[in-house]
């Protein structure tokens, strides 16, 4: 009863704040993956020309997306009465004072069915960009067709939308009633897109970039690593674009978007490696798109570590097993699986597709067998779900500097504690 009187009265706070504000524009983020990098880019390229608001970490449910929106911190503890009366505090404040910001960039996320719909009771975005639609949370929604209705909904209750051509099936197109939408991607049919020239590890891709409303494609480059990291570039170059952004600022901006820690952060490693951290989280999709980048490289070796993918729910043990397909044989010298799932769905089934494969339970024994067979100039892909897996520790195992260590995720007091704790129950 205590939560939900809270979130009527932050829902409240929003609205009354836009209704103050009209002229701060909403762009929001929706998806099965890829939220919070698509964000941070386009919050980088609209920083060329607008003051933006966003909230750099993941803050995107029903208690903390309004507080992301308003730019107020999120309490430590949500139980106590008196961090509330601080935080409304905070929100009067800002709803009270002249315009901070003009653009606001916020991920909305959900982990069952109606949260998204949910979020136009009370919001209406000049812009939705929906990043992806595969296997989220599947315990909850049972069928993509359930995901798709869940995340297009946002599309719905936009002024307009952009949704990616390359990972969402047009079929998915029935939940869409709003007809003011754009596609992007780096497909030949999307409206908004990347076209690749060229790409090297030390600079990233070279190309062009097409919208509708320029005469020719300009060109730009993006230091990023994997093709499903472009299409985030690309989803920011759109936004700019729909609101009324210059070729010159767009491609600017471009230019500066980097890597999301924990998302496909490329890391030196020990004996000249180099260290591919996608440990944020991990779902099927994201898996396929990170092992497509590790093959594009040209190294003497490669190693995938891959962590066990949760929320699968039914799906879980067919999702591992054909992630083993997306497992080369002729491109990995070694497939490192840690958690219970990926040991028992997907090592057995790499194996049988000709990869080398071991299985451990903790990320710490995986990183010491990197290490052990770590060759020089070694690529090594970590990419794993955070609960119970927690891939970044066993990336420190092989960083070739401890000050990297403030790149991964989930280091802070409260992460490692908890970390700690479950690292010990593995040894009882």
């Amino acid at each position: 009863m205590f939560k939900k009187y809270i979130r009527s009265k932050l829902e409240a706070a929003v609205k009354k704040y836009f209704k103050k504000h009209p002229n701060v524009k909403l762009v929001v983020v929706v998806g099965s993956v890829g939220k919070t990098s698509t964000k941070i880019a386009i919050g980088t390229v609209l920083s060329e020309k607008y003051k933006v608001r966003l909230h750099e970490g993941n803050h995107n449910s029903e208690l903390s997306a309004p507080l992301a929106i308003l730019g107020v911190e999120f309490p430590d503890d949500i139980r106590k009465l008196g961090q509330w009366l601080k935080v409304f505090k905070a929100v009067r404040q800002r709803i009270n004072q002249p315009d901070d910001v003009e653009v606001i960039v916020q991920e909305l996320g959900t982990d069952g069915i109606g949260q998204i719909p949910h979020f136009g009771t009370y919001l209406t975005p000049d812009l939705a960009v929906v990043t992806a639609i595969s296997a989220e949370h599947m315990e909850f929604f049972k069928t993509l067709d359930n995901v798709a209705a869940e995340e297009l909904s946002a599309v719905n209750y936009s002024k307009q939308a952009l949704i990616n051509r390359d990972d969402i099936n047009g079929s998915y197109a029935a939940n869409i009633i709003n007809a003011n939408i754009s596609t992007y991607g780096t497909n030949d049919v999307a409206e908004y897109r990347f076209v690749t020239s060229d790409y090297t590890f030390e600079d990233g891709f070279t190309g062009l970039f097409y919208t509708p409303e320029w005469a020719e494609p300009v060109e730009s480059t993006l230091h990023l690593m994997g093709d499903h990291s472009i299409r985030a570039a690309v989803a920011a170059g759109a936004v700019g674009v729909k609101l009324g952004m210059s070729a010159a600022e767009i491609t600017g901006g471009l230019q500066k978007v980097r890597a999301v820690h924990g998302r496909m952060n490329v890391l030196r490693g020990m004996n000249d490696s180099i260290v591919i951290d996608d440990s944020y989280n991990s779902s099927p999709l994201a898996v396929q798109s990170a092992l497509q980048a590790l093959y594009q490289l040209k190294v003497p070796q490669k190693i995938a570590v891959l962590g066990s993918m949760n929320e699968l729910g039914d799906t879980s043990a067919a999702e591992h097993e054909a992630l083993a397909q997306w497992c080369d044989p002729l491109q990995l010298t070694h497939v490192v699986t840690v958690g219970e799932e990926a040991a028992k769905y997907l090592a057995p089934a790499a194996r049988t597709h000709g990869c080398h494969t071991v299985s451990f339970e903790s990320p710490l024994e995986a990183g010491a067998y990197v290490h052990k067979y770590l060759e020089k100039g070694t690529a090594v892909l970590f990419k794993g779900s955070q609960g119970g897996i927690y891939l970044e520790e066993a990336v420190k195992m092989i960083l070739h500097t401890t000050e990297d260590e403030d790149k991964l995720v989930r280091q802070s007091p409260a992460w490692m504690a908890k970390k700690q704790k479950f690292f010990e129950s593995l040894t009882k």
